[in-house]
């Protein structure tokens, strides 16, 4: 049997751990350069920001409904993220499939 490990809105809720007045507020994590959107809360995709949407197109929508940009940070996912699959590996072995995708193998 296996089972797939998969952090909900990854980049987001690495960004809520260590600030938490972003819990319950539309968030987006940007691309390098501030580009794009790589990332989005539950509340920033019911407001309708897609995935990659450039970020030009949607500011004005993000100032309306108060929409928090935060510049993407990979040094603390790639740390969130070796942090979570140390933990994962403490329950089966598993197979890292992405930054915050794991495969665990229960036979």
């Amino acid at each position: 049997m296996f089972a797939l490990v998969d952090g909900n809105n990854f980049y987001v809720s690495c960004e809520r751990v260590f600030n938490p007045h972003l819990i319950d507020r539309p968030v987006v994590v940007l691309s390098n350069n501030d580009g794009c959107a790589v990332a989005r809360s539950e509340e920033a995709k019911a407001l309708g920001i897609k995935m990659g949407v450039p970020w030009f197109q949607v500011q004005a929508l993000a100032r309306k409904h108060g929409v928090i940009a935060l510049s993407s940070n990979y040094t603390l996912y790639a740390d969130m993220s070796n942090r979570m699959m140390t933990v994962l590996g403490q329950f089966a072995p598993q197979e890292i499939y992405s930054i915050d995708e794991s495969f665990l193998h229960f036979s």
